[in-house]
C-alpha cells in the first residue's frame, strides 16, 4: 500500500471537482434533452395545423344581398369571401327543388371530402320551424344545403370563371375551392351559421 494517497481520495464525492469528462457527458446530455423536446414539438406540428383556438371562426354570417360571407371570431372578421347563391336568391327557402338558398340561424354540423363539389360542409337546414312551414304548406321542405367549392367535373378555367360571375347553386352556398380549403381549415363542426337577406 502507499504511504500517501492523493487529497482527492479522502475528500468528499460532492465537494471534488468535477472532471472534464463529466462536464462534457452532462453538456452531451442537456444538448440531447434539449434537442429531443424540440424534436417532439415539432413533430406535433408537423403536417398538423398550427392553428389555434382565436384563429378558428366561432360564427360564420351570410349576406345573401351582398354576396358575401363572413368567418368571425368573437365579433372579429376573420376571413370574407363573396359567394354565390342558388338560382332563385331571395327569400327564404320554402321547398324541395325552389332553388333558394335557405334564412336563419343553422349549424355547420358536419362535412364531405369528397362531395361532386370542391369539398362541403353542411348547413343543418331544414330546422324545426322549417319543416313546421313545409307542413303547413303541404311541401318537402328539402334539404342538403352546403357550402361547398366549384363542381369537381368543370376543368375549364372558361367555364370557371363564368361561375364566379354568377349565382349557379340549388340553394347552396358556393365559394372558389382555395377559399373552400381556408373554410375547411377554419370551421370547425357544430360552429353556427346565420344566414341573413
Amino acid at each position: 500500500m502507499p504511504d500517501h494517497l492523493p487529497i482527492a481520495s479522502f475528500a468528499h464525492p460532492d465537494r471534488v471537482a468535477p472532471s472534464h469528462r463529466r462536464l462534457r457527458r452532462r453538456a452531451r446530455r442537456t444538448l440531447a434533452v434539449a434537442l429531443a423536446a424540440a424534436l417532439a414539438m415539432a413533430l406535433v406540428n408537423c403536417g398538423g395545423d398550427s392553428t389555434t383556438t382565436a384563429d378558428y371562426a366561432d360564427r360564420v354570417v351570410v349576406k345573401k344581398s351582398e354576396r358575401k360571407m363572413q368567418l368571425l371570431n368573437r365579433g372579429k372578421v376573420l376571413r370574407e369571401y363573396r359567394i354565390a347563391l342558388g338560382d332563385n336568391p331571395r327569400g327564404h327557402k320554402m321547398r324541395e327543388g325552389d332553388e333558394s338558398t335557405p334564412v336563419g340561424d343553422y349549424l355547420l354540423d358536419w362535412r364531405n371530402p369528397r362531395s361532386n363539389y370542391y369539398k362541403s360542409i353542411h348547413v343543418s337546414y331544414p330546422n324545426e320551424r322549417d319543416r313546421a312551414l313545409a307542413k303547413l304548406l303541404g311541401v318537402d321542405p328539402g334539404g342538403m344545403i352546403m357550402v361547398h367549392g366549384m363542381p369537381n367535373h368543370i376543368r375549364s378555367e372558361t367555364v370557371r370563371a363564368e361561375y364566379r360571375r354568377r349565382d349557379w347553386t340549388n340553394g347552396c352556398i358556393a365559394v372558389q375551392d382555395h377559399e373552400m380549403d381556408e373554410i375547411w381549415r377554419l370551421v370547425r363542426d357544430g360552429t353556427p351559421i346565420r344566414i341573413q337577406e
